[in-house]
Formats: structure tokens, C-alpha cells, sequence
């Protein structure tokens, strides 16, 4: 696409004008779901099944004439849903931080430069840039256009691309559908080609909003571990009522008394019900995607985070993710001799015409980083020569296409009919079209694996010259002669060494994918660390290659190069037969049927089309591979954090249950645990579960360790029974206290107090025990969680005022306890982490001998 550099298209709108316009015509989106307010979320939690319960308990007391205890079960009503709105909204936060990186990116000129912002920013006339593979921001009149086609079936439902044209001025604004018109539509797809186009209308003014569907890229969907989670919660349920009636029949039996029995009953029920796990499994998964975003990844799929931590192989595209994508020319070949301009002093006349060319060949305003090399080096070189031609009008461009990978530009010098034609790409692609013979093909093939070698990135470049008035509908038909060769340097990445080699310490094998020879990827692959690097397969052998010889070579090949994004599908596909957990990379309209077939699909976010952003499961917003070991790191770190929460749920509700249900059976024991009892325990487990296991740092071995096969279950037997007996050790210490007491001749409140104290203290142990399942406790207390003190100060700090004031010892039934009393069951209470403590111990020690 060609633009007259003095041209007002070329300035755009200021900075100034389009806050001036935002701030009249509002930002560029559609309605989408209202965050939920209050009432909503009180609503919510009314239909809970804890706070039905606790409704019913503070309705029976008050019945039985507690007027206290009622008042209080009732006033926990407005507590918990205290800590609902906090948790709904800390959560909503997350995901309105998510939907804004997730909305469409917009590629504008502002003050006259090329400008990537998001789609909201954008306001009406503003100058878009179109290129292929972006959504369309905005209703838009086409100025400048160059092969432009775009896909419109999301306001036409008709699947066929439409043919645009440049405005003449003229035209009057016109509904979506047909070929050649000069308008572009907000939320419509461009397929092919480039353009310009001013925006007329934004938000609900385009013609999608007056549709009014709502786009939104967050969506929630039922993800593998919420089935899980599911059937588990409704296991529990089952239990857990079948044993509440038992309840209730027995206590009315040994006891005649229903009321009392009904109250047991219920109590026996909120100790049972694991209400938790759903909120958990929710805070989690939002915040575990808010805090990948910080770290440049965007989760759009929250099954995502839960494959992270089972991915196997990381296959990345090689320029821009494993390197700078800063591209600079470093060495010239003219098909007889080298030049390289490291540390050049002076640029030899014989190899001006390449850079000349390969300028021609380019975008006049390039965004491509090989194309931005090749200018800044003609402005560095030939100006002020007769190579630059400002005066010369361009009259057709021939795109890259997946059947030819190079580019032609027909120039018009001024004042006669010859025209000029530039083309640049693969170098085996100019030589196809400059009909080489296989001597020359030879020749020069050897000097691109020269340049090759060096790992430089090879362009060839091509020149032709007609007179005819018509132009050939292909490349091909022209008479090309060949010019040169381009080599670029892009290098390295600081960080990504370490990172493969993070890789393979965690178990996680890496793939290099790359459109470059074989030669400059096994460069770059020895210069990263990748495995077996020497080895590749290129793209044409991976044409003929059959899938079963596939899936057997790629068990070793680590590198494979000169590949089209068509062939990433088959390449995912092979590695999906292998039983791997595929993560792949892409950023191109052709990348996205592999990314939507890998497991873990990852578009680039600065230099990736819409489409590829659309059809991925993760957008890398800085296209650094470090960043995607850093998302898979973090993916571990929060499904640790999960495991531990659920173990702390499962580990507490055993002695809960234990408490509430045991004394039933025994006619003349006292109860230990009454409503009131649960809530104060609930107030202790939602934070714990929520906060601070969810902002516990990862494990020492998160990155050590293989993966975590995709088919066993998230929350398994193993880590169930494990949890399951920390509580029976809880509930085994508070009985003993309980028994003891009793046999001691402790009143029934006394003997209530004792078990409640030693209950707390080992719910505090339980948490800080569960915040490492590697590291023991004392290592635990020396690593640093803000969240820990404010959760357990606040436990500690309740529980002395239900112990000391009058009133709330009353309303929990206990008598007043010495110091000495409350020291024996605290110390009782913690030493119920011992077993676990062992367990962790006997763990470490046999992976070390392993």
C-alpha cells in the first residue's frame, strides 16, 4: 500500500482531538453483562444453602426461646455476605482487568505515527491501519486500499469475503454486504490484503451495535476441574444429608426432643457441606488469570490454567518469541561477492542495487521488521542518490501467498510508461521467478547457506522492466533478473536460554517451528540449548512425510524449519498421537486450526492477528518465550495453592463433622458443637481458603518436577486420604480433651470450651501446615505470606472474645477458662500437625533417595 508522505492521512488525529472526542462520544464498546450489585449478590447468597441453614438454626433457637443465640446465627447472616461481596468483587476485578486486554486492538495513526491501541481508544475519525488477519475496530470509510477483502459474516451471516474499493468521495454510506464497497464494519474480519480507512462511527452508532449483540471475549465455561469439583460436592451433599437425618432420628429417640434433634441435625449439615470448594475453585481461577496477566499473559480460556501444569512440550515459533525480532541488515551477497557491514566504513556501489530493491519491495511505512531494516539502511546509505525514488507512482502490489513466498511492487517512473518491478522473499522463490538455471540455482544456494549459517535470517531479491500498458495477473509472468541477497540478524533473547533450560528441568521438552533454513534455526536452536539441535525437518520433507513416520521422527527432532503455518496442525497433531500435552505458538491468520488444536494455544499479543488471539487459549503480551515458561510456572504455582486449599477443607470438615455427629450416638454425653460454633469456624475457613492459600508463593520444586499427567484426577484418593487423616488426628485431640474433661468432672460448658480452644488452635496449625506440603513447618513460619497474620491475628483475636466477654460465652455456651486451661488445649490443638509434619518429612526423604 502505497501513501504520499505529504499527505494529512499520514498525521492522523493528535493525542488532544481524541481525548476530546472519547470524552463526548464515550469509549468504542458495546454493551456487555452488568457487574452484579449488592442486592444481586445478597440474592445470591440467600439462595445458598448455608445461608438457609443458618436461617433456620437462628429461626429454631428463637423458637426454643434463645433469643441470643438466634439474634446471633442471624446477625453471621450479614458477616457472610460481607465476605461474599468481597470475594464477588475482587473476583469481578480480575475479570474486567482480563476483558480489557482481551477486547480488539486497533493500529492508528496519531500525531503522525503508526500507533497500537485498544480497540475502546479508538474514536470516529480516526486514520486506521487494515492488515490482514485484524478485526475491524470501527465502522470505517475505506481511503487507501490494497487487494483488501473482508469477511462480513458476522453481520451478514454470509460466509463469502467481499471485494473493498477506495472512496470516491462520492459514495453514500451503505449496509453491510456486497462487493466493492468503500466501507469496512466494526467486528468484520480482513482475509487479505491492506488499507487505510477514517472511522465514521464507534460503540453502539456501528452497525453491529445497532444489532446490539454484545461481543465479549471472557467466557466462562465448565472446565474439567469444575466437573470434578462437582461430582465431589455432590457425593459430600448425599453423605452429608443421609447422615443429618440419622441425626435427627437418633437424637430424637435417645433424647425426645425434635427441636433439639432438628438443630443437631442442621448443625451436623454445615459441618458436612463443603460450600467452599465452588467459591474457591472460582477466586482462584480469577485471580490466578489476573496475576498471569500482570506477568504479560492473557488467559482467555480458564481451562487453560488447570492444562499449564500437565504441558509436555512447548513447541515457539523462532523470530520475535525466542528472538528480539530487531531486525538489522548485516550482510549483502550480489551473487558473486559477500559484504558484511559490521564495523563498515563505507558501502560499495556494486551492492546498492539490493538495498535498492529490496527498499521498492518494501511498505513505504513498514511494520514488518525485516522491512523496517531494509529502510533504515537505504536512509543510512543511499540518501540523496538516484537508488531513492520519491517521484515514482506504485500501481500494483502482488501479495505473498502460501504457494509463492515472495512479494512484487510495480513502479511508473514519471513522465513515460516503463515500469519498474521490485520483488523480494524466500530465496528459493526469486529464483523460481528469475528462471534460473540449476548451475546458477546451485551457485547461489550455496551462498545462502553461507549467509545461513551465520544465522541470519536470507532474503532474496529481484528486479524486472515492461513498457506494456497492462499488467499479468501473477508474478511469474514477468521477466525477472536477480539481484541479491539480504542477510538479517536478529538475536537472541537475554532470557530465553534460561528459560529452555527451565524447560527441561521441569520436565517440558521445547520445539523450535521456524519459516528459515535449516541451517540459520539449528544456529539458533545451539545458541538457545536446545536438545539435539543438529537434527531438523524441513517443511518440504514434511509434505511427503507420512504420519506414522512422523510421529515417529518427531520423538527426537527438536527443530524443524522452512515450515508454513499449515503445516504447525499436522506437526501438534503428531506430537497430540504421542500423547503429548501441546503448547503451541503462533501469530498469523494460518496459525490458528493448530492453535486451536493444541491443548495450549498462544497467540502473540503484539505482533498477532485478531484471529490468532481468537482461536488461542493464552495472548503472550510481550511475544516472549520466557513469559510462557513464566505462565507455565505460575499455572503450577496456582494449582499447588489449589491442592493445599482443598486439603485444608477436607482436613478441617473431618473434625467438624466428628464433633458434631459422635456425641449423638452416646445418650447421656453433652453436645459439643451447635450452629454457632460452625459459622465461627466458617469465618475461619472462607479467608484461610481464599486468601491466603491463594497468595502462597509457588514451591521450591514447581519448576523441578515433571508434569502432572493430564488423566488423574486433580484431587485424587491419595491427597484425600492424606487430608482426611490430618483431620482425624484434630478430631482425636479434641475428643481426648472432651473424654478427659469430663472424666475430670469439668462441667459440660468447660468441657465445650476445652474442644473449641484446641479446635481453633489446630485449625491456625492446619492452615500453616498446609501452606507447604514440601517444607516443614519451621520453614513455613520463615516464609513471608502478608495475608497469614491479618487471617490468624483476626481467629486468635475472636476467640479471646468469645472466651472473655460475658455475653458472647453465653451465647457460645462455655464457662469461663484460666490461663493455664486455654495454654494445655492451644499446645493440644497444635501438636495435631505432627503426623502431617511426619508425612512431609518421610516424603522429602524418599524422593532425595530416588
Amino acid at each position: 500500500m502505497e501513501i504520499d508522505k505529504n499527505s494529512d492521512l499520514l498525521q492522523g488525529l493528535s493525542d488532544s482531538e481524541a481525548l476530546e472526542k472519547i470524552q463526548h462520544d464515550g469509549p468504542n464498546e458495546l454493551p456487555a453483562s452488568k457487574p452484579k450489585n449488592i442486592l444481586a449478590i445478597a440474592l445470591g447468597v440467600a439462595r445458598e444453602p448455608m445461608f438457609l441453614l443458618l436461617v433456620a438454626c437462628g429461626t429454631l433457637y428463637l423458637v426454643l426461646g434463645d433469643v441470643h443465640e438466634g439474634l446471633m446465627l442471624l446477625g453471621f447472616v450479614f458477616v457472610i455476605m460481607g465476605i461474599e461481596l468481597y470475594q464477588e468483587k475482587k473476583t469481578e476485578k480480575a475479570l474486567d482487568a482480563l476483558k480489557d486486554l482481551a477486547s480488539p486492538r486497533a493500529l492508528v495513526l496519531r500525531d503522525g505515527r503508526e500507533r497500537r491501541i485498544a480497540g475502546l481508544d479508538v474514536v470516529k475519525e480516526d486514520i486506521i491501519i487494515l492488515q490482514e488477519g485484524d478485526r475491524v475496530p470501527a465502522d470505517a470509510t475505506v481511503l487507501r486500499s490494497a487487494n483488501l477483502l473482508a469477511d462480513e459474516s458476522l453481520l451478514t451471516g454470509e460466509p463469502v469475503p467481499v471485494r473493498k474499493t477506495e472512496w470516491d468521495g462520492l459514495a453514500e454510506r451503505a449496509h453491510p454486504g456486497g462487493d466493492d464497497l468503500p466501507y469496512v464494519y466494526s467486528g468484520s474480519l480482513i482475509v487479505q490484503g491492506n488499507g487505510l480507512a477514517r472511522v465514521t462511527a464507534t460503540g453502539m452508532n456501528t452497525e453491529i451495535g445497532k444489532i446490539g449483540k454484545a461481543l465479549e471475549s471472557v467466557t466462562e465455561e465448565e472446565t474439567k476441574l469444575k466437573r470434578e469439583m462437582g461430582r465431589l460436592i455432590q457425593r459430600l451433599a448425599v453423605i452429608g444429608l443421609a447422615l443429618c437425618l440419622l441425626v435427627i432420628v437418633v437424637f430424637t429417640f435417645s433424647r425426645g426432643d425434635l427441636l433439639k434433634g432438628i438443630l443437631a441435625g442442621i448443625t451436623l449439615a454445615m459441618a458436612m457441606l463443603p460450600e467452599e470448594f465452588p467459591v474457591v475453585l472460582t477466586v482462584f481461577l480469577a485471580l490466578g488469570a489476573w496475576r498471569m496477566s500482570k506477568r504479560n499473559v492473557l488467559t482467555r480460556k480458564p481451562a487453560t490454567i488447570e492444562t499449564l501444569g500437565s504441558a509436555t512440550v512447548l513447541c515457539s515459533d523462532k523470530t520475535g518469541t525466542l528472538t528480539q525480532n530487531k531486525m538489522t541488515v548485516a550482510w549483502l551477497s550480489n551473487g558473486s561477492d559477500f559484504f558484511s557491514l559490521a564495523g563498515a566504513r563505507s558501502f560499495p556501489e556494486e551492492f546498492h542495487e539490493i538495498i535498492e530493491y529490496g527498499m521498492l519491495s518494501s511498505q513505504t511505512n513498514p511494520f514488518d521488521p525485516m522491512e523496517k531494516a531494509i529502510l533504515q539502511m537505504s536512509e543510512l546509505y543511499l540518501h540523496d542518490t538516484e537508488h531513492i525514488h520519491t517521484d515514482w507512482e506504485m500501481l500494483k502490489e502482488y501479495p505473498l501467498s502460501k504457494d509463492l513466498l515472495a512479494m512484487s511492487r510495480v513502479f511508473r517512473q514519471v513522465g513515460t510508461e516503463e515500469k519498474t518491478i521490485a520483488a523480494k522473499g524466500a530465496p528459493e522463490a526469486i529464483f523460481d521467478l528469475c528462471h534460473l538455471d540449476a548451475e546458477k540455482q546451485r551457485e547461489l544456494a550455496a551462498a545462502v547457506e553461507y549467509l545461513a549459517a551465520k544465522g541470519l535470517r536470507v532474503l532474496g531479491v529481484g528486479k524486472a522492466r515492461i513498457d506494456a500498458s497492462d499488467l499479468p495477473e501473477i508474478q511469474h509472468d514477468f521477466d525477472f533478473a536477480f539481484v541479491g541477497l539480504i542477510g538479517l540478524a536478529d538475536p537472541v533473547r537475554e532470557n530465553v536460554p534460561e528459560a529452555v533450560q527451565e524447560c527441561y528441568r521441569a520436565g517440558i521438552r521445547v520445539i523450535m517451528i521456524t519459516g528459515d533454513y535449516p541451517v540459520t534455526a539449528m544456529n539458533i536452536a545451539g545458541e538457545i540449548g536446545l536438545r539435539n539441535h543438529d537434527a531438523c525437518i524441513t517443511g518440504q520433507e514434511l509434505q511427503v512425510m507420512s504420519e506414522v513416520e512422523l510421529c515417529e521422527r518427531i520423538k527426537k527432532v527438536n527443530v524443524f524449519a522452512r515450515v508454513v503455518p499449515e503445516q504447525k496442525l499436522k506437526i501438534v497433531n503428531a506430537l497430540k498421537k504421542n500423547n503429548e500435552i501441546v503448547a503451541m505458538t503462533g501469530d498469523g491468520v494460518n496459525d490458528a486450526p493448530a492453535l486451536k488444536a493444541a491443548h495450549i494455544g498462544i497467540a502473540m499479543g503484539e505482533k498477532g492477528t485478531d484471529v490468532a488471539r481468537e482461536a488461542s487459549s493464552l495472548v503472550l503480551l510481550d511475544d516472549n518465550f520466557a513469559s510462557i515458561v513464566g505462565a507455565i510456572r505460575m499455572g503450577r504455582r496456582i494449582f499447588d495453592n489449589l491442592q493445599k486449599a482443598l486439603g485444608y477443607i477436607f482436613a478441617i470438615h473431618v473434625p467438624i463433622a466428628g464433633l458434631s455427629l459422635i456425641p449423638i450416638f452416646f445418650a447421656k454425653l453433652p453436645l459439643i458443637l451447635w450452629p454457632v460454633h460452625i459459622v465461627f469456624m466458617e469465618l475461619i475457613i472462607d479467608p484461610a481458603c481464599s486468601i491466603i492459600f491463594e497468595a502462597e508463593k509457588a514451591e521450591g520444586n514447581v519448576m523441578s518436577r515433571p508434569p502432572a499427567s493430564i488423566d488423574q484426577p486433580f484431587f485424587g484418593g491419595g491427597k484425600i486420604l492424606v487430608s482426611c487423616l490430618q483431620g482425624v488426628s484434630v478430631l482425636v485431640i479434641a475428643l481426648s480433651l472432651y473424654g478427659a474433661g469430663l472424666y475430670l468432672g469439668y462441667s459440660e460448658k468447660e468441657v465445650r470450651a476445652f474442644s473449641f480452644i484446641a479446635l481453633i488452635s489446630s485449625n491456625i496449625a492446619v492452615i500453616l501446615s498446609n501452606r507447604s506440603w514440601e517444607k516443614n513447618i519451621l520453614q513455613i513460619l520463615a516464609t513471608p505470606n502478608a495475608t497469614v497474620k491479618w487471617v490468624v491475628g483476626g481467629a486468635i483475636l475472636f476467640l479471646t472474645l468469645v472466651l472473655k466477654v460475658p455475653f458472647l460465652t453465653n451465647v457460645f455456651q462455655f464457662e469461663k477458662v484460666d490461663a493455664l486451661e486455654i495454654a494445655v488445649c492451644s499446645l493440644a490443638g497444635v501438636l495435631s500437625i505432627a503426623g502431617f509434619e511426619m508425612y512431609k518429612l518421610m516424603t522429602r526423604r524418599r524422593v532425595k533417595n530416588s
